[in-house]
């Protein structure tokens, strides 16, 4: 987005009366998801799987000097604001990742329309918001299908300390072997929203 439609969106605001801190912070967020790509990772309940893989695929943006990026999580039957599960902030801890901020947000309409890449950790998250949103169907993907693999990550919920050691290793792995295949379906997708 241009310098001078950024002035014109913030004139319109101001005609409008609509300047106020909540207007401008929304103002904000759409901005930032118009001038860089942005990647939803998904699982259920967003506070195991989905909160790591945000994590993960955030680090792996600012390594790759891509801190523009964004990377956002949450779930197909999210209850909003929770925190991510003990082990699972633990894990991150061990990494040098802070999650501990993290609340949990259902999927939305609004969540989707920002995303231009949806990375979910089951077939069933797949199925389930094809079938609730079938507008966005083309952005759709499993983590395992980055890698050309079928399959789930396996959801550690209510399981031991190594349960989520497991999940936290194979969503690494896969973030790891599939980063490219990720950062060109969200750049193609990003690109493609602004040619319509």
């Amino acid at each position: 987005m241009t310098v001078e439609k950024i002035s014109q969106l913030f004139l319109a605001f101001e005609k409008a009366n609509l300047c106020n801190l909540r207007n401008l912070r929304n103002l904000r967020i759409i901005l930032q998801t118009m001038s860089s790509p942005h990647i939803l990772v998904v699982c259920t309940a967003n506070i195991c799987r989905s909160p790591v893989g945000e994590a993960l695929l955030k680090a792996r943006f600012q390594a790759e000097n891509l801190a523009d990026w964004t990377v956002s999580s949450a779930g197909t039957q999210a209850m909003t604001g929770f925190a991510a599960s003990l082990f699972s902030r633990q894990l991150m801890a061990e990494q040098g990742l802070d999650i501990a901020s993290h609340k949990s947000q259902p999927v939305t309409k609004s969540l989707l329309q920002q995303a231009n890449l949806v990375v979910c950790m089951e077939m069933r998250h797949v199925k389930s918001l094809k079938s609730t949103f079938p507008a966005h169907k083309n952005r759709l993907f499993t983590l395992k299908q980055m890698v050309g693999k079928r399959g789930s990550v396996r959801d550690p919920y209510g399981g031991t300390r190594r349960d989520y050691e497991r999940m936290v290793a194979t969503v690494d792995r896969l973030i790891e072997q599939g980063f490219l295949r990720i950062k060109q379906l969200a750049e193609d997708n990003f690109q493609g929203s602004y040619l319509r």
